[in-house]
């Protein structure tokens, strides 16, 4: 990376014994001046769909935005952070990283490995002790999802009054945010529940940063919206009120880390940069659909959303984790395909049965069933496999369809005890 004309790298020594200066004593220079547009830092994409790449950002990517996010949640020099997410990331960085340093507020991290249990006890710290108060935290749908595993398989277990703790602990934030992925629907009712107000989602990408948001005191957001345009941001859907979302930002990146090819192709012809995922308008609010090239299923001549399928999935008590793809088929042109993880003591009797030797928990028949009202027929699972335990995720809490839709679907799933594949009846009476 250092080889780049743009870029060099320095060495920085750690010292205890500087100085603090008054800020009366600095004199700042108003003959030298810095381009606002050249490069100033590199950060990575996640890889979700491919290898990550260097995306380039501005000087004015680093105080532009940081003032723009620092605005947006109103943050100021009393917050407290909670710092969990890794700061080589967008979100870490961009996020809750620079605008905590441009509004002075106070950042916390938390190093090691993610804990829940740690996390919860920090949390009731917060609420109990006023010098170890918190007031914003920023998490991936991940990190909720195992918070509320440990509340419902720990802490419910507790006296009333124990419990209270923790859940003042949750009520002493007043932003909770969230990013990366989407938030499945029941797990923001479980903490809305337990907040007394929702967590505030937002979509964006590292080449442009968040410009879908949902605003502190905005709570007639719909469910399944990622909130409104932000500010300054130039925003099209390539069909009208749905389609790829394409975007001009004044936090746009400027290039790829020597690929000028692909930051070509990223782009239209009127300039705007090309996510790759599919949205729709709604009045004032977006809803993302999902990846172009990952979530649109097409089976049967029908076009199904990867993502409504696993809203829908995860609407169910008994499903912690959904991953939903499309799976090549000679019939159907390609299948819906569901890998799910299920919630540790939700199941509901009368669901075990044994397949072609595998002991199933879950039946995709008795799955389809639960689904019947919620989906139409054409968008239910037709291949279905239980993970053992949580579902593999990047460091920044994203599940690599691309990867795993191999690795749990290959070519000759259809051998293995593992997937289960649903038969029309129509199909068995032919047989």
């Amino acid at each position: 990376m250092t080889s780049d004309k743009h870029f060099r790298a320095v060495a920085i020594k750690p010292s205890i014994s500087s100085p603090m200066l008054d800020a009366r004593d600095i004199i700042i220079s108003s003959d030298r001046a810095l381009d606002e547009n050249a490069p100033a830092v590199v950060i990575f994409t996640s890889g979700t769909t491919g290898a990550p790449k260097g995306a380039v950002m501005r000087r004015a990517f680093i105080f532009d935005c940081a003032l723009e996010v620092a605005d947006h949640y109103q943050l100021d020099q009393d917050d407290v952070v909670l710092h969990v997410l890794p700061v080589h990331h967008a979100t870490g960085v961009g996020i809750n990283f620079f605008p905590s340093l441009v509004s002075g507020s106070r950042i916390e991290f938390r190093s090691g490995g993610f804990d829940e249990k740690q996390m919860w006890e920090r949390w009731k710290q917060g609420a109990t002790d006023p010098r170890k108060r918190l007031t914003i935290f920023s998490g991936v749908p991940t990190i909720y999802m195992r918070m509320r595993r440990y509340y419902q398989n720990k802490l419910r277990k507790l006296p009333t009054d124990e419990i209270a703790k923790y859940v003042a602990g949750a009520r002493q934030f007043r932003a909770c945010l969230c990013g990366t992925s989407a938030l499945p629907q029941p797990l923001n009712d479980f903490w809305k529940s337990i907040m007394q107000k929702p967590i505030l989602q937002r979509y964006g990408a590292t080449e442009f940063g968040a410009i879908f948001k949902m605003r502190l005191g905005d709570n007639d957001v719909p469910e399944g919206s990622v909130g409104e345009i932000a500010s300054g941001v130039d925003v099209r859907l390539s069909e009208g009120d749905e389609g790829e979302v394409l975007v001009k930002s004044p936090h746009m990146f400027s290039k790829y880390l020597c690929d000028p090819e692909e930051t070509a192709r990223a782009h239209d012809p009127d300039g705007y940069f090309r996510s790759g995922d599919i949205a729709r308008r709604d009045g004032k609010y977006y809803y993302i659909i999902g990846r172009a090239s990952l979530d649109i299923i097409k089976s049967g001549g029908y076009k199904i959303s990867a993502l409504d399928v696993e809203r829908e999935l995860l609407s169910l008590p008994y499903v912690a984790e959904a991953m939903v793809v499309g799976v090549p088929d000679e019939e159907y042109g390609q299948r819906v395909a569901a890998l799910i993880s299920l919630q540790e003591g939700e199941m509901p009797t009368g669901l075990l049965r044994m397949n072609c030797g595998a002991k199933h928990v879950l039946t995709i028949d008795a799955l389809r069933r639960d689904l019947r009202e919620r989906l139409a027929g054409y968008k239910l699972p037709t291949l279905l496999r239980i993970a053992d335990g949580e579902l593999p995720k990047t460091a920044t809490g994203k599940v690599q369809k691309k990867i795993l839709g191999p690795r749990y679907f290959p070519a000759d799933h259809h051998e293995l005890p593992k997937v289960q594949k649903w038969v029309a009846r129509s199909t068995l009476a032919k047989l």
